[in-house]
């Protein structure tokens, strides 16, 4: 039986988590570390201790089959891939597949933005330059999804949304863009609403496929989620009630 661990600073390992339920059943524990959330507004150095400590902890604590970082900003900033680590990128080999007008955007957090690690991903997915990347700052929508106002205001969430998309749409032919950060599929169904004529890409499944490649000959019989916080245990509850996940929530201090 697979045992995997998933973790990033909040809710968005459920997007990796649902992908992977839909695809396997195993055993999942995930971590959600609240007490370093936003990942996305830490300083690089800070964010490697976090990460690296964080991975240490869970696998000391549970003795995983996988570790998944179900985080692009950390993903991109750091070479964390490895036999038992899985990382999340953006998906531009799909995009690229997808586009027609080879013009694709990258909705990402603001350190990802910024990281030499995203220019070079791009730079490795695009050899031929035939294509055009536009980076587009998610920060303030991965707290739309943090905060729970994707459930509870949906109408400040369009807004948000416009604010951030609008004008890039608008000066350029913008065909597709890639959710790259694991909060931002919450997002998909407004944000396709809004623009139905994008082809919007979450990564979930590309990172699932990848688990299971590493653990097909481990499936459970059926799926069991056992869940952790660094942070305070009954307001991620309430948070997790809301997505209608009622499963206790567990205090692990890092």
């Amino acid at each position: 039986m697979a045992k995997i661990v998933v973790f990033d600073s909040g809710l968005g390992s459920l997007s990796i988590i649902w992908a992977m339920q839909d695809l396997f059943k195993s055993e999942i524990i995930y971590f959600a570390d609240q007490r370093n959330y936003p990942y996305g507004k830490r300083s690089q150095a800070l964010l490697y201790k976090i990460i690296i400590k964080s991975i240490k902890l869970l696998e000391e604590q549970f003795s995983p089959d996988i570790i998944v970082v179900a985080s692009n900003t950390p993903s991109l900033m750091f070479n964390l891939s490895s036999r038992k680590i899985i990382d999340v990128k953006p998906p531009l080999s799909q995009a690229k597949k997808v586009s027609k007008s080879k013009h694709i955007a990258i909705l990402a957090t603001k350190n990802a933005m910024k990281s030499k690690g995203l220019n070079k991903y791009i730079e490795k997915n695009n050899l031929f330059k035939s294509f055009k990347f536009f980076v587009i700052n998610a920060s303030e929508l991965v707290e739309l999804v943090e905060s729970g106002k994707f459930i509870t205001n949906k109408n400040y969430c369009k807004k948000i949304i416009k604010n951030i998309l609008d004008q890039i749409l608008h000066q350029h032919p913008i065909d597709t863009i890639t959710l790259s950060s694991t909060h931002l599929p919450f997002l998909k169904l407004l944000l396709e609403k809004e623009y139905p004529k994008i082809e919007f890409i979450d990564p979930g499944h590309i990172v699932a496929n990848k688990i299971f490649l590493k653990i097909k000959n481990k499936q459970s019989k059926r799926n069991s989620l056992k869940i952790f916080t660094s942070g305070d245990t009954k307001e991620f509850h309430n948070k997790l009630n809301k997505l209608r996940i009622r499963n206790k929530v567990n205090f692990l201090s890092v």
